[in-house]
């Protein structure tokens, strides 16, 4: 965007004052007219969320036989520059967010390999029965942290995917 364009452009938005949160600061409009351009209808979707493993097929074996994902995609594409690789999604059976199993590519990609969310849980699969998908992926091999507890939004469990990232299994929050 030229400076010309962009000067432009802020000059329609208007003034911005600075407000201070409990969080910090933040800028704010002071008036809030709607573009005749902005979508006044539902927000979109999140459909995807990428997790960079070491391997498709490792990965995809975890995904579909040990958490019982669908395998939504697996087909060949390209890479921004021309190399080969594939588009591989997975998505818990009856869920609306998927996950693009995404290979390493490059030392920088290989580094962040189990380490997405720097040792913080990152992902959260809920489920409707967890003492049974709890049994169930113990049995399977799946290395969680420590015993289930209870918290008010539910069971929970941390367990670690294949590569070693952080993840959430929760169960419903029980009435009361």
């Amino acid at each position: 965007m030229s400076g010309d364009t962009f000067s432009a452009a802020a000059a329609q938005i208007g003034p911005v004052e600075t407000l201070t949160s409990p969080a910090g600061r933040f800028s704010a409009r002071q008036d809030r007219p709607i573009p005749a351009h902005s979508h006044t209808g539902p927000m979109a979707s999140l459909d995807l969320v990428a997790l960079v493993v070491r391997e498709y097929d490792a990965a995809i074996d975890f995904f579909v036989n040990v958490l019982r994902f669908e395998l939504v995609e697996d087909v060949p594409s390209l890479t921004n520059d021309g190399r080969p690789k594939r588009w591989v999604v997975v998505r818990p059976s009856g869920g609306g967010t998927g996950i693009l199993l995404a290979r390493a590519d490059g030392e920088r990609q290989v580094a962040v390999v189990g380490e997405q969310f720097a040792g913080r849980v990152g992902l959260f699969l809920r489920v409707d029965d967890f003492d049974a998908e709890y049994a169930r992926m113990l049995a399977a091999g799946v290395r969680f942290v420590a015993a289930p507890r209870v918290e008010p939004y539910g069971q929970v469990a941390v367990f670690f995917d294949l590569e070693g990232n952080r993840w959430d299994l929760l169960g419903r929050a029980t009435a009361g």
